[in-house]
């Protein structure tokens, strides 16, 4: 007995339709043969931010503030425009920083600045105003340590140095230039008379 070709056909289609949809379910279920690429789109965005911490006494310790905030998750940084950040600790100077833009780590101890990078010192009963400027500040929070590879210029009452690379540990008080260092040192008023 022979079979129509007629017949055969509506069969072989529908054979057909089942082993594409089994090789589409599959292919489905299992999903993309490579890692997904990350993308770097920000899952949230600030305007205007202000954050403030206070002591226990109610004082001001910190003030951070930025016209915009972007966060990204992929790699857990913030992008920063127009950051500034104010540290006032009893018993010392307060200090300023302000650049043009910035990058924060999520964790938030590392902190780079970039473009006019201006960080000042405020005066004390010791000390005149220090001010610092450059291009580009790493700041590491944990053990308070500031560089910069690129020039950096520091003026102090009538003390002016210029040089190129630097590192600064607050809490040893320690200022290094490491090349093309230039300076100029005027007498002060006490040791004139």
């Amino acid at each position: 007995m022979m079979v129509a070709p007629t017949r055969l056909f509506p069969l072989l289609v529908a054979l057909l339709l089942a082993v594409l949809s089994y090789a589409l379910e599959r292919a489905v279920r299992e999903g993309p043969l490579g890692p997904e690429p990350r993308r770097h789109d920000p899952d949230y965005i600030v305007d205007r931010l202000v954050l403030t911490t206070y002591a226990t006494d109610g004082s001001v310790e910190s003030r951070v503030t930025a016209d915009k905030i972007v966060h990204y998750p992929d790699d857990a940084t913030s992008d920063v425009t127009a950051p500034s950040v104010m540290l006032s600790k009893p018993a010392s100077p307060r200090y300023r920083a302000r650049a043009e833009r910035g990058s924060v780590a999520d964790d938030g101890e590392e902190v780079f600045l970039y473009g006019n990078v201006v960080m000042i010192r405020e005066p004390d009963a010791e000390r005149t105003q220090a001010r610092l400027e450059t291009d580009f500040l790493h700041v590491v929070g944990g053990p308070a340590i500031a560089r910069s590879e690129l020039e950096v210029r520091l003026q102090e009452g009538g003390r002016q140095l210029a040089g190129r690379g630097m590192e600064y540990h607050h809490d040893r008080g320690l200022f290094v230039l490491r090349e093309q260092v230039r300076g100029r040192f005027e007498p002060r008023e006490q040791e004139r008379k």
